[in-house]
């Protein structure tokens, strides 16, 4: 059995009145990718906020490769190897694609930063050839289609060497062949041992690539399933489609 290497205990968030979270629990193994899911105001954007640090829980807690990050500061929880892409991505303005590649790289000593590897060339245009983007490496990244800038935000996360990668809505925008580079890339990551966790609504994306798939309603989790058992979850159905709806009706 694989080792666990994200854990929630117990999670539990309010803003005010509003109780986003209530006594979530769930694990991921090493290796895992895993899909999560849920009609909009649910919970997932603020689980995710949370796991990586950019806000904290009122109770329980976050475990990540068997140390408490439930209070732990994003640069710390980076450092550990967890890393999070966002639903909109913003770039520099004055850097190319390549130069925010080439500086995202985790920190190096005096003698690195001076002179540039071979080696570390030749991963970003390998990173850059696997998303699609070699052809726009040397124009402002700021410039990119938002569908761009979300493959190279993962390109950004991947540069990190994580064990864990957080992903929000990663197709949304993207045009359709990328998407096909994406699936692939993420496959090819995952078979590295990197695991993930997707917030996404392209249920055809979450079927082609999750292997488990963990939906929230109402910030409690209602299932936790094989995406293939989904539309047959009558929880799930009633959380997205409600109860006046037949149990066989896709969800997607």
């Amino acid at each position: 059995m694989h080792k666990i290497l994200l854990e929630l205990h117990d999670v539990q968030k309010s803003y005010g009145e509003n109780h986003v979270l209530r006594g979530v629990n769930f694990s991921i193994a090493q290796g895992e990718i895993v899909g999560l899911l849920g009609p909009n105001g649910c919970g997932k954007s603020s689980l995710i906020n949370l796991i990586s640090g950019f806000t904290s829980a009122d109770s329980g807690k976050v475990g990540f490769d068997n140390r408490d990050i439930s209070a732990a500061s994003v640069e710390h929880i980076v450092q550990q190897g967890l890393l999070r892409t966002f639903q909109l991505p913003s770039m520099p303005t004055r850097m190319t694609v390549e130069e925010v590649l080439m500086g995202g790289a985790p920190p190096k000593n005096i003698r690195d930063i001076i002179r540039t590897s071979v080696e570390e060339v030749r991963e970003v245009h390998e990173l850059l050839k696997n998303l699609g983007l070699m052809n726009v490496r040397n124009i402002r990244a700021a410039s990119l289609s938002g569908g761009q800038k979300k493959l190279l935000s993962i390109a950004l996360a991947l540069r990190n060497k994580p064990k864990l990668i957080c992903l929000d809505e990663p197709t949304a925008g993207v045009h359709p062949n990328l998407r096909h580079d994406m699936v692939r890339l993420l496959r090819s990551v995952n078979a590295h041992g990197v695991s993930m966790l997707i917030i996404e609504h392209d249920m055809h994306f979450i079927r082609e690539i999750c292997n488990r798939c963990i939906v929230l309603d109402r910030g409690e989790v209602i299932a936790d399933c094989k995406p293939s058992e989904l539309t047959s979850n009558t929880k799930v159905v009633e959380a997205y489609l409600g109860k006046a709806r037949d149990k066989g009706v896709p969800v997607d």
